[in-house]
């Protein structure tokens, strides 16, 4: 249902200082103000979910592997930087606890399962959104009781159609092709806007008065710095 305010979601963390997809990016985010994070996630070969946003990764010496292709033990060698880990899903979901929402973007092929059980044996509170529509129909097949959104980056005729098909309650739509109109198509079904990603300062004010009911932003400190109920 729609908010009085946009949600405030750090994209990635607070990527501006730590490195993205991070533990200490998230707590980051959270302690300036953050209402909710959003994150990637793939599988190892040994099907261990992991927080990273390319499907494959580096390390000093070695050559670029793809993470479907490497045990998680594997993975260990690889580090962001700073000599910070690549986080599993499990641990971020741990470390947010019930500090903060846990917006999971799927970006490998059937790892449903996978992030289903990982998001029920916790605690976090969380949704699943994709590019892949398919995936997003498949996590509310197997647990339908989950928040799902579908990310767009085209402005459809009717954008509720998406949503319709794949049983998602939140558009992840593309922040250029946002207007009234499609805010208005969308809560016309009970569903949400999600603006990602909203980098732009001078157009948060605008998208809060037309109803978008969460701002995904790698700005996530000057945003929390707003208070919208005085506006």
């Amino acid at each position: 249902m729609p908010r009085n305010s946009p949600e405030k979601i750090s994209h990635r963390g607070a990527h501006q200082t730590l490195p993205e997809n991070s533990i200490p990016a998230f707590v980051r985010a959270i302690e300036l103000g953050a209402d909710a994070i959003e994150l990637d996630v793939h599988a190892t070969l040994d099907g261990i979910l992991v927080v990273h946003h390319d499907d494959a990764v580096n390390a000093p010496g070695e050559p670029r592997r793809r993470i479907a292709e490497i045990s998680s033990s594997e993975l260990k060698a690889f580090r962001l930087a700073d000599e910070i880990e690549i986080p599993t899903l499990s641990q971020v979901l741990s470390a947010v606890g019930d500090k903060a929402f846990v917006y999971v973007e799927v970006k490998a092929p059937n790892i449903e399962p996978l992030v289903t059980r990982t998001i029920r044996e916790s605690n976090a509170r969380c949704a699943v959104h994709s590019f892949d529509h398919r995936i997003v129909k498949t996590v509310k097949t197997i647990l339908p009781a989950i928040r799902t959104g579908v990310l767009e980056v085209s402005r459809h005729i009717d954008p509720a159609v998406s949503l319709q098909t794949s049983g998602a309650q939140d558009l992840w739509q593309e922040v250029s092709f946002i207007d009234e109109d499609l805010v208005a198509r969308i809560h016309a079904i009970n569903a949400r806007v999600i603006a990602w990603t909203a980098n732009d300062a001078d157009h948060w004010e605008t998208l809060r008065r037309i109803g978008v009911d969460g701002i995904c932003t790698d700005r996530i400190a000057e945003i929390s710095a707003i208070n919208w109920e005085v506006r």
